[in-house]
């Protein structure tokens, strides 16, 4: 499996930007794709935008055209940049990656880091 970390979470004003960085440790080699979910206070858990090893994204419709999903391999590191954001935007942010080891699938998460958009 792998470790997870993320950072770059804060405040910021509704219209500004913030970016988020999750950077992945030990089993890199294993991972299939990374993803990025979220989840605002009293409600599940969401999927926000993901991105595979060949470098495929997609995003849910909420935040298409606002928000980009970037990976680093050399880094290890994946980003989610965040443009114009809103209110509703405001959650815990989660990294999430999904691989194989020894024909056993894992889905492994980081801490999360907290973005709060005031209006």
């Amino acid at each position: 499996q792998v470790q997870l970390v993320e950072s770059g979470g804060g405040l910021v004003q509704a219209g500004g930007s913030l970016s988020l960085s999750c950077a992945a440790s030990g089993s890199i080699f294993s991972i299939n794709a990374m993803r990025w979910y979220r989840q605002a206070p009293g409600k599940q858990r969401e999927f926000v935008a993901g991105i595979t090893n060949g470098g495929t994204t997609t995003y849910a419709d909420s935040v298409k055209g606002r928000f980009t999903i970037s990976r680093d391999n050399a880094k290890n590191t994946m980003y989610l940049q965040m443009n114009s954001l809103k209110p509703e935007d405001t959650a815990v942010y989660y990294c999430n990656a999904v691989g194989t080891i020894m024909k056993s699938l894992y889905n492994d998460w980081g801490q999360g880091t907290q973005v709060t958009v005031s209006s």
